[in-house]
């Protein structure tokens, strides 16, 4: 055996289990490409204050320019080409011919040019640091990359904003979950008996209970003068309540295995407390797998908090979410003729998939047995 490969497998037999699992997940190229997409996903939605040219309600938006089309700047035109990227001019009016919907005329002889670090719409970043530096903007009117909907307001900065309030509506929902199902479930597993046949009870009862008329109930009594903030923290609190009972069962089923261990009865002998040997021997044996459990019910949350704003259930204006976006989506008029309101469906397809693909890869990077049956 030569030295390099006998150093390999010295450092795989020395490896702790996070760094084998590191190991394993890079060789999964859809994984890495996922995690990828996802990082920059989460810093788009981070940073959104700063990255978004416009304040995404009704304050930054373009009266001038409702309804636009996409503007993409260019480099070059008849007139040669420029370093600074650049628009037209664009001047609209109503015609006659198209049933009156905007017609837009192109003057290519005025350019607009885009510029960076410009002073805008007042923001706080990560809710605290005032700023009011964008990305980018222009020296003259406005700039929509994204395109505007009816009453004029970026799409573009609204999409931004809109991911990161759905990843916090995520983050949220799973937290409240996890510590509900690591607490429920470890007393089930832990104890077992009638407290386990009872936790179950309840359990059992908690996942029969239709979502969408519990959802719809809630609706009707949640007041109408409730504010966003408000609406927003009733709605994560919902989601984390009902979405405790997959991870529990899993998390009894394996203290009920591990609850017999030697090392589970020599802490026993030693004087350690029930909530201490949960704590501190049973639930970090099988660690890797509440993360990977978590990421992948990360997607699903998602999808109910974008499910129950899509219904007019969920989080409404002026807060921005994909689930709230997604509602202009379902008019006719916009599929025939404003198809730019589709753009957020797709960073909402590339959230979803991009916690499905990374869930999967932790999934088989935590299983020890995984390369093996391969």
């Amino acid at each position: 055996m030569t030295a390099p490969s006998q150093t390999a497998k010295e450092a795989y037999f020395t490896a702790s289990q996070r760094q084998l699992i590191w190991a394993r997940f890079k060789k999964q190229r859809a994984a890495m490409v996922a995690a990828t997409v996802l990082v920059v996903l989460i810093l788009s939605g981070l940073f959104a204050p700063f990255l978004s040219p416009y304040d995404p309600t009704v304050a930054g938006r373009d009266k001038d320019y409702l309804n636009g089309a996409p503007q993409v700047p260019k480099f070059c035109d008849k007139n040669g080409c420029s370093l600074r990227p650049f628009l037209h001019t664009v001047t609209r009016e109503r015609s006659l011919a198209t049933n009156f919907r905007w017609v837009e005329k192109v003057n290519e002889d005025e350019r607009r040019y885009v510029q960076f670090f410009v002073q805008g719409d007042s923001y706080k970043l990560f809710g605290f640091i005032p700023g009011n530096i964008h990305l980018f903007g222009m020296d003259q009117g406005y700039v929509h990359l994204f395109g505007t909907d009816s009453a004029g307001k970026d799409i573009f900065s609204r999409t931004l904003h809109a991911v990161w309030t759905s990843l916090q509506v995520g983050t949220l929902g799973v937290l409240i979950s996890f510590v509900l199902a690591l607490a429920i479930g470890g007393i089930a597993g832990y104890y077992g008996g009638m407290i386990d046949s009872v936790i179950q009870m309840v359990t059992d009862a908690v996942r029969t209970i239709p979502s969408i008329p519990l959802f719809m109930a809630i609706a009707a009594f949640i007041p109408p003068e409730w504010s966003a903030e408000t609406r927003f923290f009733v709605i994560t609190l919902i989601l984390g309540l009902v979405g405790w009972p997959t991870l529990a069962r899993r998390v009894r089923t394996h203290l009920l295995t591990e609850r017999n261990q030697e090392y589970v009865l020599a802490a026993q002998l030693c004087g350690a407390s029930p909530s201490h040997i949960i704590r501190r021997h049973l639930l970090p044996s099988f660690t890797s797998y509440i993360i990977v459990d978590l990421v992948i019910s990360f997607p699903y949350v998602v999808l109910s908090e974008t499910a129950l704003s899509f219904i007019g259930l969920g989080l409404k204006d002026p807060v921005n979410s994909l689930g709230v976006m997604l509602q202009n989506v379902t008019k006719a008029d916009v599929l025939l003729n404003y198809q730019w309101y589709f753009i957020p469906v797709l960073f909402f397809i590339a959230l979803v998939m991009a916690f499905v693909f990374v869930g999967d890869g932790l999934r088989d990077a935590a299983d020890p047995y995984s390369e093996s049956r391969k």
